[in-house]
């Protein structure tokens, strides 16, 4: 009688209708599965087409293609003797259903649907797809004729059951389903279930992993068994990045973890487990066996199979691992990067174009360029034939290999410090010497000629010449002025990015990095489409209080000392007017509020659902050892006013990395209006009411206004 199951999870850099690079990707992890001995492999959910398809799953192109795919994987001699289990959309009864499609030699066994929509945040899953509604039920799905001619079945099961092998029974999971408080596992388990498999989707964000694995652990811990996690891995085509995280538990514990980050296209994680375990550790929990008893029956299909061989009682099995975690600054090195090498090489483009101020938040994007290089020599290291192929390809060179993150970087990465009257030595100097530490090709150009040739042109015009306020010009004035010089900035950053290479001889073109960090973008300090408008931002989802401990990072891991004078620097626009040679203009004093404070206002609208009123009344327990009522509601109108009047800054925000959920990103995580009243009249005048209720109970004299 077997006992020891060996099962393998995947983690795929899949790309959104990739079906060439899918197939092969997904066949690849399976003959890796097969040659370490498992009988059943999992892989992430919609392998075959790619999760970020979006409105792509309307199209029966999409369908056609999928179903293409599965037949191929049918024929192909790496799917027998081992049971697959692969995620594609399918179109039942004229419902389109995110699926399961599990098979073994030639026989589709199930076609389990998605019961849980992940519909928040990034995901719209609902607007694509319908769940799954009918509980431990099954219908008869009408194979395509191409699958018919390789499986010689007409119909197969549709629905919500499980899997009968000789040996052990598996039930299905899908991203989502592990996320809702009725998790399917929990009735499943209570049936008899033994292995549990999950299909993920699941997108990085910054210190998510913990909330992941203790999901996956705690699954079991209850209940006992097995369960099996695969997620995609990368960019496939949009803001998010996949962060893999592959892994496989029994009974509360991790016993295989996979990366989180890699440049590795196919990972794939295989355990030997014990079926014994399971029993025993739920011989003993009385109150799981009592509930058991009660159990409604899942439809079980019956698979002649088994996971395990007859004699195996000297197999060694896989014990119990501590997860290895990475801390915010890892992640903030690693995503980001590993998001960057999947957008260089995909958009067939020579490297990147990086306007380098000097400042914190470029200086925090050069860096994650520099890690991208080291983790492409240390993959080329680790012998990733993908990545040398990729890396020749974008330097033009059959024969390079990349061995030095610097000398990589110098291919790759050129960065451009554009001064202007308004610039300091200093800056110019840092931006200078980071260059060199990491290795790019460096630009130093001043745009003052072009600033003057288009003012001149206003002022030819109109016959006004706007002036600085320093020099007596107005508040409108002086804003022009600075916009003027952002605006250029981009220009002229697309210039060099399109012809910098031509004009050193080389061929193809630069991508444009963006550096606005997501405090920026919530408080709208920055200017529509200038330097800050690019192809991709690598840090737009990341705070400037992370950026600070990424460059801190930075400093003792790259050995890169050019930062410790870039974090000791207050950061600032450099827009108006040196004071005797020295910046006199800060973003803080700008904005009027302080980075920290941004990041809670974020924090607070977002993930607290926090309107003005609310926001005031949870600030003034937070605050009140340094605020009072009345300051903490001047500070949160504030913030509304300049939110609000800003807003529609962020239909143009360049596609960035999606890093905090409090990210103001309009494209589909963050959907609010861009027009607002922005008095919030209603709003801030309950806002005074109750700060004068509480002035009164402290016995302060009512004011007129709060502010």
């Amino acid at each position: 009688m077997g006992r020891a199951v060996t099962v393998a999870t995947c983690a795929l850099n899949q790309w959104a209708l990739d079906f060439e690079g899918n197939l092969e990707r997904i066949v690849r992890s399976i003959a890796i599965a097969r040659s370490k001995g498992a009988r059943y492999r999992l892989g992430p959910e919609l392998e075959i087409c790619g999760y970020g398809c979006s409105d792509h799953y309307y199209e029966s192109d999409t369908l056609l293609h999928s179903f293409q795919v599965l037949e191929k994987l049918l024929e192909s001699p790496a799917t027998q003797d081992i049971i697959c289990d692969v995620g594609m959309p399918v179109l039942h009864r004229n419902v389109r259903y995110n699926c399961r499609v599990i098979f073994l030699n030639k026989k589709i066994l199930l076609i389990r649907p998605k019961i849980a929509l992940a519909n928040a945040g990034n995901y719209r899953e609902l607007r694509w797809f319908t769940p799954w509604s009918k509980a431990r039920h099954v219908e008869e799905y009408f194979l395509p004729r191409i699958i018919q001619e390789v499986t010689g079945q007409e119909t197969v099961p549709f629905g919500d059951a499980v899997l009968a092998t000789k040996d052990t029974c598996l039930g299905a999971e899908m991203c989502e389903e592990l996320w809702t408080p009725n998790s399917p596992h929990i009735a499943m388990g209570l049936d008899g279930v033994e292995i549990f498999t999950n299909s993920s989707g699941s997108h990085h964000v910054l210190r998510k992993a913990h909330t992941r694995v203790d999901l996956v652990n705690s699954a079991t811990a209850k209940n006992g068994g097995i369960y099996i996690f695969a997620n995609q891995k990368g960019c496939d085509g949009d803001r998010l990045y996949y962060d893999g995280c592959a892994m496989i538990s029994m009974n509360g514990e991790t016993v295989a973890q996979g990366s989180q980050f890699s440049l590795d296209d196919v990972e794939v994680l295989v355990a030997t487990l014990d079926l014994e375990d399971v029993r025993s550790y739920r011989a003993e929990i009385s109150s799981r066996n009592l509930a058991a008893s009660k159990a409604n029956p899942y439809p079980r299909v019956k698979v002649n199979f088994a996971l395990s061989c007859p004699d195996d009682v000297a197999v060694p099995t896989c014990m119990p691992i501590q997860w290895r975690y990475h801390s915010p600054e890892e992640e903030i090195s690693l995503g980001p990067a590993c998001w960057l090498w999947d957008y260089l090489r995909r958009s067939k483009q020579a490297g990147f174009l990086l306007p380098l101020s000097g400042g914190i938040d470029s200086s925090a994007t050069a860096c994650i360029v520099y890690s991208m290089c080291h983790q492409v020599c240390l993959a080329v290291k680790n012998g990733n034939a993908d990545v040398l192929a990729d890396a020749r390809r974008i330097v033009h060179d059959e024969t390079y290999i990349p061995e030095d993150p610097r000398e990589f970087c110098k291919r790759v990465f050129t960065t451009c410090y554009m001064a202007s009257e308004n610039s300091s030595q200093d800056t110019c100097n840092r931006a200078k010497l980071l260059a060199e530490q990491i290795g790019s090709y460096h630009i130093n150009l001043n745009i003052d000629v072009a600033v003057k040739a288009v003012v001149g042109i206003f002022s030819m015009v109109t016959g006004r010449t706007p002036r600085f306020s320093v020099y007596g010009g107005s508040s409108r004035e002086s804003l022009a002025l600075q916009n003027v010089q952002a605006r250029i900035r981009m220009v002229l950053a697309y210039l060099f990015a399109q012809l910098t290479l031509w004009a050193r001889g080389m061929p193809g073109g630069l991508l444009v990095l963006g550096s606005a960090n997501v405090d920026e973008s919530l408080r709208g300090y920055l200017t529509k489409y200038d330097c800050s408008s690019a192809d991709i931002n690598p840090i737009g989802g990341i705070s400037k209080t992370d950026l600070k401990n990424f460059i801190q990072y930075c400093i003792e891991n790259f050995q890169l000392t050019a930062l410790r004078s870039i974090m000791s620097a207050p950061p600032t626009a450099e827009l108006e007017p040196l004071v005797d040679g020295q910046v006199a203009q800060t973003d803080e004093a700008d904005m009027g509020m302080t980075y920290a404070e941004l990041s809670i206002y974020g924090k607070l609208r977002k993930i607290a659902k926090a309107g003005p009123y609310s926001m005031f009344c949870k600030l003034i327990n937070m605050w009140k050892e340094v605020c009072t009522p009345r300051e903490v509601a001047s500070k949160v109108k504030h913030f509304f006013r300049m939110y609000s009047v800003n807003r529609h800054k962020m239909t143009t925000l360049t596609p960035s990395y999606h890093a905090e959920n409090y990210s103001p990103d309009d494209n589909r995580f963050d959907l609010r209006p861009f027009l607002y009243n922005t008095t919030w009249s209603w709003q801030f005048r309950c806002i005074d009411k109750q700060v004068s209720k509480l002035e009164k109970k402290e016995g302060i004299s009512p004011v007129e206004d709060v502010d």
